[in-house]
């Protein structure tokens, strides 16, 4: 009987801790969005309204071209999430992570095998691809989601061929009081000049690849781990 007590004691905990984790997210979420209004993004906002459910559960950057920049950019309903995922990086970063990156630097974006190439002449000149980061830290009422003001709608680069079985690890949500940035870098060609002012384009974007790995919703998981635990406890109930 004892030991009964503890399974269901158990179960019931990790129920409510993953009912918990899923909250946390969405409440990040919203705050971030009311983030993004206050500066003027409104745009960027209704891309992240209009993308699945599951596709964003937080430890996230998101780079925001500008209203004005939007407007001039074609993007069809279902490529939404390819448009957001190229124009985030899997980890909450603020701007003073960014700037320790040396030009030349890749950083990985949230679209598989998709990949930013940094070039560094301060803060003011801080590019990632064809894009110049204009507005720094505009999210950061929560820990895990950052998001910065760039000047144009990101062109994605993949690894050059001698990097491609580079591995960059996932870096862990970071700490307000880090002051190097917490994720591998992949080495690459020397200094470039800065891009110049890219033309307004048009963003026909390709379906995510069939082979990319989906991001899972923490919500969707906690439903099913929560279906599982209910059928555990009807069994532990008809033993006692």
């Amino acid at each position: 009987m004892a030991r009964n007590h503890m399974i269901l004691t158990f179960l019931l905990k990790l129920m409510l801790s993953s009912v918990s984790t899923a909250t946390n997210s969405t409440s990040d979420i919203r705050q971030a969005i009311e983030e993004m209004r206050t500066a003027n993004y409104f745009t960027f906002i209704m891309l992240i309204n209009m993308a699945p459910a599951d596709l964003i559960q937080g430890n996230i950057t998101f780079l925001m071209p500008r209203d004005k920049t939007l407007s001039q950019t074609l993007i069809q309903e279902n490529n939404v999430a390819d448009f957001l995922q190229r124009h985030s990086l899997p980890s909450p970063l603020l701007f003073d992570h960014l700037q320790h990156l040396p030009t030349g630097s890749m950083i990985p974006t949230s679209k598989p095998d998709l990949f930013l190439r940094v070039n560094n002449s301060g803060k003011m000149h801080f590019f990632l691809n064809n894009a110049r980061v204009v507005s720094q830290n505009i999210c950061t009422k929560t820990a895990s989601i950052r998001c910065h003001g760039i000047d144009q709608v990101l062109e994605g680069a993949t690894l050059p061929s001698d990097h491609n079985n580079a591995s960059l690890p996932v870096p862990p949500p970071c700490d307000h009081n880090i002051t190097s940035p917490p994720f591998g870098l992949v080495a690459s060609p020397p200094v470039m000049s800065p891009p110049s002012a890219a033309q307004p384009i048009s963003s026909n974007i390709s379906p995510i690849p069939s082979s990319a790995p989906p991001m899972k919703s923490a919500v969707s998981l906690s439903k099913t781990g929560i279906t599982g635990l209910i059928w555990l406890l009807m069994a532990v109930k008809l033993s006692l």
